[in-house]
């Protein structure tokens, strides 16, 4: 993989990354395929809505399939009929949300959520299985804390993470894989500059920003962010791991990020609210049972093309599947159209009007 940045409007940057499945343009958002696919969501319409990168977990394909399968298919791309790039998590996350689990130096130790078989993951096993797996990017093994734990256990974090990331990279081999550091620190200002200095002297092809987004305020992250951001190399593309709302989106970019992902077009359109160009709007209330609008005026996607609120509001009320999907189409179809147009504004040199000017026309309230 590399990288071109090719436009900036102050820090905010347009770029493409070439991937041996095709070329990026960034800022991109990566819809999430944790067990390789996207919840309720057939390929067929992540691509005619135009995206070129989807995100796959290490953690989830190691459990099932497993190994054996994907190297039988010969990579994730195969096994799941994806033509287009894949970036893979490490699992760093997936095992920090676990109750019970045992970190020590060498790697974590826990039990399936599936069968409750013990599961040593090193950060050796996870940068092979993601070089089994053949994604286009993949990540460092990393130790992801709650941000407001003590200090000493985010600083023992950051020296796990960093050290396991020199693992990683040892036993990185696939030349046609990128391989992305992780800066970790919680909300400590001075322990995300140590981590972010530490990993760039490390060396990677990308830098991903992890840690944030599990709990702390929007301040917080934002803070995060303008102390780790100008560390980082301007020639790399910068990927902040689960971030997926409009708002936060525009500030994150502002600041020079280049790559998201986040379950969250896609887990709130499943629960009923679809994202539109005037805000949030919650299907199932009750003022839709009789709406024939579609649920974005200013939409083209096939959702909107073809059904109704009215419709929609009568699939979640009967608990139809197609509500879920229906809804799920709507919101990455909304999501990548947001980043679309972000890129075209950073292109135009007029990043800052159309930030002001989606956040004056959305409300965070849902819409009626």
């Amino acid at each position: 993989m590399t990288f071109e940045v090719f436009h900036k409007d102050g820090n905010a940057r347009t770029g493409v990354l070439h991937t041996v499945h095709g070329d990026v343009e960034t800022p991109v958002f990566a819809p999430v395929a944790t067990n390789a696919t996207v919840r309720f969501v057939p390929h067929v319409f992540l691509h005619d809505m135009g995206y070129r990168m989807i995100l796959s977990n290490t953690f989830h394909l190691l459990l099932k399939p497993g190994e054996d399968v994907i190297r039988s298919f010969g990579g994730l791309h195969r096994f799941m009929s994806w033509s287009g790039a894949i970036l893979t998590d490490s699992g760093g996350f997936q095992v920090f949300s676990l109750p019970h689990r045992k970190i020590t130096d060498e790697g974590v130790e826990f039990r399936s959520p599936i069968d409750g078989s013990l599961i040593f993951l090193t950060p050796e096993r996870a940068t092979e299985f993601q070089e089994l797996l053949g994604s286009d990017i993949a990540m460092v093994l990393d130790v992801c804390m709650n941000p407001y734990e003590a200090e000493d256990e985010i600083w023992r974090s950051v020296d796990r993470t960093l050290k396991w990331a020199v693992r990683c990279k040892e036993v990185h081999t696939r030349s046609d894989q990128a391989l992305f550091g992780i800066v970790q620190g919680g909300i400590s200002e001075k322990l995300r500059q140590y981590s972010a200095e530490e990993t760039v002297r490390i060396g990677f092809d990308g830098y991903a920003v992890g840690g944030l987004s599990v709990g702390e305020t929007i301040e917080e992250t934002l803070a995060m962010l303008d102390v780790v951001l100008p560390i980082l190399p301007e020639d790399k593309p910068r990927y902040f791991m689960g971030l997926g709302t409009p708002e936060l989106i525009l500030e994150s970019v502002e600041r020079g990020i280049d790559i998201f992902d986040c379950v969250y077009p896609t887990r709130v359109g499943r629960h009923g609210t679809a994202m539109t160009w005037t805000g949030r709007l919650n299907v199932k209330s009750a003022v839709y049972r009789m709406d024939p609008r579609p649920v974005d005026e200013k939409c083209d996607c096939y959702t909107c093309k073809n059904f109704s609120r009215g419709y929609i509001h009568h699939l979640f009320n009967r608990k139809e599947a197609l509500g879920m999907i229906l809804l799920s189409i709507h919101n990455l179809y909304f999501m990548n159209q947001f980043v679309r147009k972000i890129r075209d504004a950073i292109q135009e040199g007029r990043f800052q009007d159309f930030k002001q000017e989606f956040l004056s026309s959305t409300s965070l309230e849902v819409s009626k």
